[in-house]
C-alpha cells in the first residue's frame, strides 16, 4: 500500500466505524423493533446520535470525493505529492466526525473546510 492509497484505507475505516457508533447511539433512543424494521416513519434523530446520524452521511459523501482522486493519483506516475493533501484530508474528517458528535459547531465548519480543500488539492494534482 502506497502512502497515497493508506489515508484511503484508513479513512473507509474511519467510516465504518462512524457507521457503528452511530447505530450504537441510534440503539439508546429507538426500540430494537424499529432499528430492524424498514425503517420508514423513524422518529428523527437527536442530540449525539443525530449528529452522528448527519456525520456518517456526510462522511459517505467525502469519501465519494476523495476516493476518486486519490485513485486517480495512485494510478498515475507521478512524484507522491499527493500524500500530504490526502493525510491532512484523513486527519481533518477524523476531527470532523469527533467535532461534531461533540456539537462543537464553529471548529467543525473549520475541519469540515480543510478535508474539503485537500479534496479540492488532489483534483487539482490529478489533471
Amino acid at each position: 500500500m502506497s502512502s497515497l492509497t493508506t489515508p484511503l484505507a484508513l479513512y473507509g475505516l474511519v467510516c465504518i466505524v462512524t457507521i457503528l457508533a452511530q447505530v450504537m447511539s441510534a440503539a439508546g433512543k429507538l426500540d430494537l423493533t424499529q432499528l430492524m424494521g424498514n425503517r420508514e416513519g423513524l422518529p428523527s434523530l437527536t442530540g449525539m446520535a443525530g449528529r452522528l446520524d448527519r456525520a456518517q452521511m456526510n462522511s459517505v459523501v467525502a469519501m465519494a470525493l476523495f476516493a476518486p482522486a486519490v485513485l486517480i493519483l495512485a494510478i498515475t506516475p507521478g512524484d507522491g505529492t499527493g500524500a500530504f493533501p490526502a493525510w491532512v484530508f484523513l486527519l481533518a474528517r477524523i476531527a470532523y466526525v469527533v467535532v461534531y458528535a461533540l456539537g462543537i459547531t464553529y471548529i467543525r465548519t473549520i475541519v469540515w473546510l480543510v478535508g474539503f480543500v485537500m479534496t479540492l488539492w488532489l483534483y487539482l494534482l490529478a489533471l
